[in-house]
């Protein structure tokens, strides 16, 4: 089984990675990318992914503040409408933000016919920054509200009783004690929007915005270049040097913090007092600007005949979404999409049990470096791992085909369950493994009754996670395409490519609401429960 392991973790991990890195060394294309300003779409791969970063921590940390620490009204339902762009592909988010900050955008359109000018043109620098912002603080949030549950409330407590106000305390205590989870969350966030491709292609590229990202995409589809495959494998290099000093620092940072076990006494909520109708009504009004607008531009552009056609109830129509879900490449899109997504969620639930209990339950010297290479691609650009398979498909004869796009979610995503099977385990006792081999059980037995029973339902959740994260992918999917493969989400973006925007806003419209759906039910499954 072992063997097994090492075979799978070698062809699904090890081999694309090591053949960016041999292929982009092996050519010497360093001239002909600094004549394409690589070192332009380098900074701007690094400040919008750096700043979004920031500001992303920033807002979940007020977040998590305001949402677990404080009597805010309706801390519940603005929970989950804060969370909301978590389930929403940042793509799709982008052609809804473009509905409303765009030339001739909602808003925009409004602003200039009172005021004479457009409020904000959303394309460029900008706008990539903020949107980046936007679709990765809820995962900046639940690492750090998953933290701050953890910081005892005693400590709060002895602060409030040596005369610390409320918000001193906060800041004094709670604050410093979150540094660790504010450092993963940035560099989390960081590394997963330094390779993003869908925010900076519709954003960025009209204003000649050009990232990492969009630099390998056209390297790719255009042709301009020789040896193509070799050239993005450089700045894949680059791109993976970056991800890796970003872990660097973050544990080099993270070896000089405190972290305690869990809560003592549980922390007492944080009174607003008179602030409270206003921090709420802010935060609300933050909440449904986040999450509410966008839908109701993507509605707007998917129920008008076309572009420009001013919004009134007698230009309403539906024909914009019927012809996008009859369209012939929808329907394939769908069907490859939850093929692929249902595939890799199956795979990496069963291979990450396997590791997750191998690495935990059994004793060998090769289990922390299995564990590692396991966990290696998700400090990985996505970016990096579709190059690579880019690369082994054409060896190993999956190029061209949907298959191939399967290896790489499964090499993006096996992390997830890996984490998934571990959490449990790391924390319950050996002593049922060993009353089981007191008890005559074999090795193999022991550990298919006592740990791979316990931690099947986590490798489940861990399966259905995959899936879902796997349904809203781009940046892999684009890049690893072929005539008869396209995803879900490539097919609303060659729409968008295509100038059919009413389209594209239709299917966006559909996706958003499917997954906000799914949100809403998993919270009333959670409350059920």
């Amino acid at each position: 089984m072992r063997v097994a392991l090492w075979l799978f973790v070698a062809a699904v991990i090890v081999a694309p990675l090591a053949t960016v890195v041999s292929l982009g060394l092996g050519g010497n294309h360093i001239a002909q990318l600094i004549d394409d300003d690589i070192v332009g779409a380098a900074t701007h791969s690094v400040v919008s992914a750096g700043l979004s970063a920031v500001f992303a921590v920033v807002l979940a940390t007020v977040m998590a503040l305001l949402l677990d620490r404080t009597d805010l009204p309706g801390r519940g339902v603005l929970r989950l409408i804060l969370l909301s762009p978590l389930l929403i592909p940042p793509f799709v988010g982008a052609i809804a933000w473009t509905g409303l900050l765009g030339p001739s955008g909602l808003v925009n359109r409004v602003w200039a016919e009172r005021f004479g000018d457009p409020l904000w043109n959303i394309y460029g620098g900008d706008g990539v920054v903020f949107l980046l912002t936007v679709h990765s603080y809820p995962l900046a949030y639940l690492i750090i509200a998953a933290a701050l549950r953890k910081v005892p409330g005693d400590l709060e407590q002895i602060a409030r009783i040596g005369g610390a106000s409320p918000w001193r305390a906060m800041r004094t205590v709670t604050l410093p004690l979150l540094r660790p989870a504010l450092l993963a969350a940035f560099t989390l966030t960081a590394v997963s929007n330094l390779a993003d491709f869908g925010i900076p292609a519709l954003i960025g590229l009209p204003e000649r915005y050009v990232t990492l990202s969009t630099m390998v995409y056209r390297y790719i589809q255009s042709g301009t270049v020789d040896r193509p495959l070799e050239v993005v494998s450089t700045i894949g290099i680059v791109l993976l040097l970056l991800a890796v000093l970003a872990v660097f620092v973050d544990r080099r940072l993270s070896r000089h913090s405190r972290q305690l076990d869990g809560p003592v006494t549980a922390p007492q909520p944080l009174p607003l007092a008179g602030a409270r109708i206003l921090t709420g009504a802010l935060a609300w009004a933050v909440g449904l600007a986040l999450t509410g607008l966008p839908i109701l531009a993507l509605a707007s552009q998917a129920l008008l005949p076309a572009p420009g056609v001013p919004l009134t109830w007698d230009n309403l129509t539906v024909d914009s979404i019927v012809a996008a879900v009859t369209a012939p490449g929808t329907i394939v899109g769908v069907q490859n999409s939850l093929l692929l997504a249902v595939g890799a969620g199956v795979v990496c639930a069963f291979a990450g049990l396997v590791i997750g209990v191998l690495t935990t339950r059994t004793r060998s010297r090769d289990n922390t470096s299995l564990d590692l290479l396991a966990m290696l691609p998700q400090a990985v650009p996505g970016l990096v791992i579709a190059v690579g398979w880019l690369i082994v498909g054409r060896y190993t004869g999956l190029f061209d085909t949907r298959w191939v796009i399967l290896c790489a979610y499964v090499t993006a995503f096996l992390a997830i369950v890996v984490q998934a099977v571990r959490a449990p385990l790391s924390t319950t006792p050996t002593s049922l493994e060993e009353a089981a081999r007191a008890s005559g059980a074999s090795r193999l037995r022991t550990l298919r009754d006592v740990p791979v029973a316990m931690t099947v339902p986590a490798a489940a959740t861990g399966g259905v996670l995959v899936a879902l994260t796997a349904v809203r992918e781009l940046t892999m999917s684009v890049l690893l395409v072929a005539p008869g493969t396209q995803t879900l989400g490539v097919s609303i973006f060659n729409l968008q490519q295509a100038g059919d925007y009413n389209a594209a806003s239709a299917l966006s419209l559909l996706v958003a609401l499917v997954g906000i759906a799914g949100l809403g039910l998993f919270a009333g499954t959670r409350a059920g429960r």
